[in-house]
């Protein structure tokens, strides 16, 4: 059956007003919600919604209103997703990232609500690894944005959860909505009349039954799902669609503890609500009505089972999900051990080795700390980049992770965890014992046990981040550095510490970046719009090739600037930046893509246009045509990047000389410290 999950409703609006377009033409977007709202409680969502959020697209754009025109967007997104309407949302998505890039909101509440309702629109179409970048950066975000009570922030980790469950991790998704729970609990009002409440104890109650085998799981996945009804009916929210929900959740429990006629009861309510509400043409209503026939069809053949044979009878016939989960990439057996060695990469094999090998034998001997314990993997490697493939196993590669302490916990077990950790199998999936380079060995060693200050302090030199008024000591910690602090995954964090002080390293000061913005802007001009063009025309092929150098390397730099480490990371070692830019490039609303491609392409002629000919000055045959393209190509990306400065509005000049844009950039540094100023 569908296991499905809900996401949580947008919060009540109420006292609908009669139009959004005002008499001067101006678009009220708290008028254009009240007006959304009103058709959603009178049931006419399936025949008057679509009309209304379009016509309302077209006035809010009319009106030159950005703001209206995202909230729109975002509502669009919402109701076509719910219609199972994917293909058409992947444009309206699109729309909106590009539109919220161009507003310049990044940092805003916003921009953490559009990232969150992208990335669901994209989980519904089954684009995990889109969706999960989204998320991740929608977290980025919110770390910034909303408060650690902020009901947004429950429906984040409530999203996240159905991504984690629906690519076959169960943990992480049973750990993204205990935390939603938590909020939610925190910060309700009345925790017994609470529909965000409701819908989150459903979705562990789908979520638990994944448990089949577990009859602890089972009894709490009927106790989750119960109180969910309980919320509803305690406060009369039966009317909501979200009601349906609910009714389809609580009869797949029914179905998995084998009371089907129940079950077939139960769906059959929330299908009549799902089909006045979404129509029959829904993924939604296709999914419900097909696990009612399977409902009934169990009902027929066998009744109602005795409570004590529930599972058995239940888990064999337990009909196909809905959610068309894929596999998870690192799921493998002993029969197809050559494939994983294949196709695994680090991280994924980290992730597994934890889950298989590490977390029973934490649970087994330190019980009391498995709700104190991050673990993952990140630091130096390619492994830990998600870059490494056959060719970087030779060097430490291999079955392993990072267990981050707290500085109390450290002290306590640390030296006997590691014992234990040194003790685990060292073969695994077909790989035998990970292969530590020389670098990497001893107070080096890159996984294990770590006290999570010393971790940051080992890669950066700073137990966390420099206060945002220390620019000095941001500008002495390079990008590879920042990088290799910032990178790789984290696969659990009860007490959210690991979390947090990485995010400290990620959140780079704005100062900080508009000054080294500035910087890599006045490399570019010297050596590739003054040096490059001068030492070709001197005939001087090493000073040439020297300066296409420095010149890829600022324009690298620079789009990681632009796109704010904060959501897209650091650049990386020098052997992994284009690796790194390429997958940049490949994201939703990446700044500056356009720039990957022809910085690829300078360095394909970097050779003929240095070394095919005498140069400019000599007249070679072989190397003029490749060094006039080449220069081409530095002028056209300069004029881009001025482009870019402008939407950003870090510059009103049109001047496309590098150099000259520093002082419009450095204009926006509000610190008077020098170390931040070229002039």
């Amino acid at each position: 059956m569908s296991q499905d999950q809900t996401p949580i409703p947008d919060s009540k609006r109420e006292e609908p007003q009669q139009s959004y377009l005002q008499p001067d033409g101006s678009f009220d977007t708290q008028a254009f919600l009240d007006g959304l709202d009103a058709i959603f409680s009178a049931g006419k969502a399936r025949d008057e919604a679509e009309p209304y959020l379009q016509q309302a697209l077209v006035d809010a754009e009319n009106a030159g209103n950005d703001a209206g025109l995202l909230t729109v967007l975002n509502e669009i997104m919402g109701f076509y997703r719910s219609q199972g309407r994917h293909q058409e949302n992947m444009w309206m998505i699109q729309r909106a990232i590009e539109l919220a890039t161009r507003m310049r909101i990044e940092g805003s509440e916003a921009w953490t609500t559009t990232l969150i309702n992208a990335a669901t629109g994209l989980r519904a179409a089954k684009k995990y690894d889109q969706a999960e970048d989204l998320y991740r950066q929608a977290l980025a975000s919110a770390a910034k944005t909303l408060g650690s009570k902020d009901r947004r922030l429950a429906a984040l980790h409530n999203n996240l959860s159905m991504l984690y469950s629906e690519t076959d991790r169960p943990d992480q998704a049973e750990q993204e909505l205990r935390q939603a729970m938590g909020i939610l609990e925190n910060s309700s009002t009345d925790p017994s009349q609470d529909q965000d409440l409701a819908t989150t104890h459903t979705n562990l109650a789908l979520l638990l039954m994944q448990r089949s085998d577990s009859p602890q799981a089972l009894q709490e996945a009927w106790d989750q799902a119960r109180t969910a009804l309980d919320i509803y009916r305690t406060g009369h929210l039966e009317n909501s669609a979200h009601y349906a929900s609910a009714l389809a959740g609580f009869a797949q429990v029914c179905y998995m503890t084998g009371r089907f006629s129940q079950s077939a009861d139960t769906y059959r309510k929330a299908l009549a609500i799902i089909e006045d509400r979404y129509g029959k043409g829904s993924d939604y209503y296709q999914i419900t009505k097909a696990n009612l026939g399977q409902a009934q069809a169990a009902a027929d053949k066998n009744g109602d089972k005795d409570q004590s044979d529930q599972a058995k009878q239940a888990a064999p016939s337990q009909p196909k999900t809905g959610s068309n989960r894929h596999p998870a990439r690192n799921q493998n057996n002993d029969n197809n051990q050559h494939d994983s060695r294949t196709d695994i990469q680090g991280l994924d094999l980290a992730k597994t080795y934890w889950e298989q090998v590490g977390r029973p034998m934490l649970e087994e001997r330190y019980p009391q700390y498995r709700g104190r314990i991050a673990v993952g993997l990140m630091g130096h490697g390619s492994d830990c980049y998600g870059f490494d493939d056959a060719i970087s196993r030779d060097h430490d590669f291999g079955p392993g992770f990072c267990l981050w302490l707290t500085s109390e916990d450290y002290q306590t077990i640390g030296d006997q965890l590691q014992k234990d950790y040194e003790a685990l199998p060292t073969e695994f999936m077909g790989f035998g014992s990970r292969t530590d380079s020389v670098r990497a060995k001893g107070a080096n060693r890159r996984v294990g046990v770590f006290e999570i200050g010393a971790f940051f302090e080992s890669l950066t030199g700073y137990r966390q981040a420099p206060p945002e008024d220390h620019p000095h000591e941001w500008l002495l910690l390079d990008e590879a550095t920042l990088a290799a602090a910032t990178n790789g995954r984290i696969f659990a964090d009860p007490l959210g510490q690991m979390l947090a002080t990485r995010q400290g390293f990620k959140a780079m000061p704005d100062d900080v970046r508009f000054c080294l913005i500035s910087r890599r802007l006045g490399m570019i001009a010297q050596a590739g719009q003054y040096n490059l063009p001068r030492s070709l025309q001197r005939g001087d092929e090493a000073a040439a090739m020297l300066s296409i150098n420095e010149f890829i390397k600022a324009c690298a730099s620079l789009i990681f600037l632009i796109n704010n480490p904060l959501t897209v990371g650091y650049l990386p070692y020098y052997k992994w930046t284009f690796a790194a830019l390429r997958r940049l490039s490949g994201r939703v609303a990446t700044r500056l893509a356009d720039l990957t491609e022809q910085l690829e392409d300078i360095l394909r002629l970097a050779s003929a246009a240095c070394y095919g000919g005498q140069g400019f000055g000599e007249g070679g045959k072989g190397a003029r045509p490749a060094a006039e393209r080449v220069t081409e190509l530095v002028e056209s990306i300069c004029a881009r990047i001025v482009e870019e400065l402008q939407a950003e509005g870090l510059t009103n000049s049109p001047e496309t000389f590098l150099e000259w844009q520093r002082p419009y950039v450095e204009a926006h540094i509000s610190s008077d410290d020098t170390v931040l100023h070229s002039i």
